[in-house]
């Protein structure tokens, strides 16, 4: 796999790195930003934690603005984050130029429907792709963990349900929890994957957790100022699915905060420290 690098920052004594490269699950060329901390530097393989990022986000809005490079090098955690789409010429987009469909808004599932079907397999480039190019390129080792933010956090909690072996732990800030109940995802459901409604319970956390026997540790934080929460996240849902199965999900609803990145960046410390929990609790 070649990989052209974009940008390289020192930064808390590792580095913030981006590259680019074809993709074979995306048939497109994509972009991947990678934390790197110190301990990576001196031979030693790391962890990694993927970052999903939300509608109309690339690789930059979470290694910029969460603040997260001083808690993770001092864990001594990689960080990967890759776009929320594909991108580039030839690519489908919403007809209407609307932010919720098309570039940027991957919803990390594979398409079955055309266009989308030709480019849009963001589900097999998180899961399998992406971790092989990771971790025969840089030191890391094959422990994963996940999480996102909005429509992250709906790819981080659906794609843990849905391959519990591959992650150590599972966290979300403002996740879509409950897609096929919400416009944000009827919308991008109907138009990837069709209007059997059967087709979308296999990307709708909820649904999953519903029938999964596997439990990944999960983490949910959720501002109660944010103006989507009743819309469009529906946490509410899967709160009562985990308590039914008594699912090891901790819920913090955070008082006065909203669905931006100020909000993450108040809580991205403790959600490292949760992951870094898990690693130690897998030795």
């Amino acid at each position: 796999m070649h990989l052209t690098q974009v940008s390289n920052n020192h930064v808390f004594g590792g580095w913030h790195q981006q590259f680019e490269h074809q993709s074979a699950s995306l048939n497109c060329n994509m972009r991947f930003a990678i934390f790197l901390p110190p301990q990576a530097l001196n031979g030693q393989k790391v962890p990694v934690l993927y970052w999903l990022s939300g509608l109309t986000c690339t690789d930059e809005n979470f290694m910029q603005k969460a603040g997260a490079f001083r808690v993770a090098a001092e864990l001594g955690i990689a960080i990967v984050a890759p776009d929320t789409s594909p991108r580039g010429e030839g690519v489908a987009d919403d007809p209407q130029g609307k932010y919720d469909l098309g570039l940027g808004a991957g919803f990390y599932l594979n398409a079955t429907q055309p266009p989308w079907n030709v480019h849009y397999k963001m589900y097999d480039y998180i899961c399998d792709e992406l971790p092989n190019i990771i971790e025969n390129s840089f030191s890391v080792n094959t422990q994963k963990m996940i999480s996102g933010h909005s429509m992250g956090g709906h790819g981080a909690i659906s794609i843990a349900l849905k391959n519990p072996e591959k992650y150590l732990s599972v966290s979300a800030f403002s996740p879509i929890c409950n897609p096929i109940n919400c416009p944000w995802g009827q919308k991008a459901f109907s138009a990837y994957l069709g209007d059997n409604q059967q087709d979308w319970l296999e990307y709708d956390s909820t649904e999953l957790l519903k029938n999964t026997q596997a439990k990944v540790p999960m983490l949910i934080s959720q501002g109660d100022a944010d103006n989507f929460l009743t819309e469009q996240l529906k946490p509410d849902a899967l709160l009562a699915v985990a308590k039914q199965k008594d699912y090891p999900l901790t819920y913090q609803l955070e008082a006065g905060y909203d669905h931006s990145y100020f909000f993450i960046s108040s809580f991205i410390e403790a959600h490292l420290r949760f992951h870094y929990k898990a690693i130690e609790n897998a030795k």
